[in-house]
């Protein structure tokens, strides 16, 4: 069987889909066994992977989504790119940083490992979606914890915050001191 109609549906369910879908999700809106649709994203990978395609199968936040491939996104991403998803500063992205890394962190701890204040950048990330508050640090006053969001591991392209690239020595050292 070559499966050439299963992920032909595979692939449209995809492309209508605004956000990124399981793959059992897949499976019932393609009308699918769980089997048949693993194997046509296996296909489908394949098939996209090959140089001719500006697409690429994506596993993001636990789903699958068609995403163009990163050469062709950085050249159309300031025609095509969401007005939201316009650059963070290198104080925003720095906080990001911190907070995807040492999740969950209280304010104060952030502002202790970047030697400044943080309100604005707070802010400006819990606006953008990439941040929320994740519960209360059981120490006084009750500080709120953050952490990353599902629109964080979208941006960048992320299955889940283990593969965030692994930190040198010296900045985990850095981390780690400031908790």
């Amino acid at each position: 069987m070559d499966f050439c109609k299963e992920t032909a549906l595979i692939e449209t369910i995809l492309f209508l889909e605004s956000e990124p879908v399981a793959p059992k999700v897949l499976a019932q809106k393609a009308q699918l066994s769980d089997e048949v649709t693993e194997k046509c994203l296996e296909i489908l990978k394949e098939r996209l992977s090959a140089e001719e395609s500006g697409l690429e199968l994506s596993m993001i936040t636990g789903g699958y989504c068609l995403t163009p491939k990163k050469e062709y996104w950085d050249v159309l991403k300031e025609q095509y790119g969401s007005k939201r998803d316009g650059k963070l500063s290198k104080s925003a992205m720095e906080t990001l940083s911190i907070i995807a890394y040492s999740q969950p962190i209280t304010r104060a701890e952030i502002e202790q490992i970047r030697g400044v204040g943080v309100d604005n950048m707070i802010r400006l990330l819990v606006e953008r979606n990439l941040i929320k508050e994740v519960g209360k640090k059981e120490v006084a006053g009750r500080p709120t914890l953050f952490g990353t969001t599902k629109e964080f591991l979208k941006l960048f392209r992320l299955n889940s915050i283990s593969e965030l690239p692994k930190l040198d020595e010296d900045e985990q050292e850095r981390f780690e001191l400031a908790r």
